[in-house]
């Protein structure tokens, strides 16, 4: 009974900073959804577009990494507060920069990444018609 008791008190001693950790969370929307069902829409919404900056693949409404929960208790909080979701959008990407949204902007730095795929597309559509034009008229001359 002894040993059962000592094992019970260690066992209550390791545990005891992790209930610490949660109760002094400084996220407090970081888990917990708004009260109003309009507002949390939005803000869930806007959450699924902004990218979580440690994990790189999800969404910070996906990543239960702690930069995560820190964005996601913000956005909650600002939206809350009657801020709008493209002003909060806005604002984390002048804090984090562009990679934060999964919705790049077109600017004077981003317009080749969206400029030359669409040349590339153009240029063999260009290619294979010639391609084309080409075959049918050999195939058009072998008739005669």
């Amino acid at each position: 009974m002894n040993r059962l008791l000592t094992c019970l008190a260690a066992a209550s001693l390791l545990a005891a900073p992790a209930l610490a950790q949660q109760e002094e969370s400084t996220a407090p929307y970081a888990y917990r959804q708004l009260d109003d069902p309009a507002a949390e829409a939005k803000a869930q919404g806007l959450m699924e577009t902004l990218r979580c900056l440690q994990c790189q693949g999800q969404s910070i409404a996906d990543s239960d990494a702690p930069i995560a929960g820190s964005m996601r208790s913000l956005v909650r909080e600002r939206i809350a507060a009657g801020e709008s979701p493209e002003a909060i959008r806005g604002w984390l990407i002048r804090r984090y920069g562009d990679y934060v949204s999964y919705a790049p902007r077109v600017t004077s730095l981003t317009w080749p990444l969206f400029a030359v795929p669409a040349a590339l597309m153009l240029l063999a559509f260009l290619l294979l018609r010639k391609r084309f034009r080409r075959g049918t008229a050999d195939m058009a001359g072998d008739d005669a």
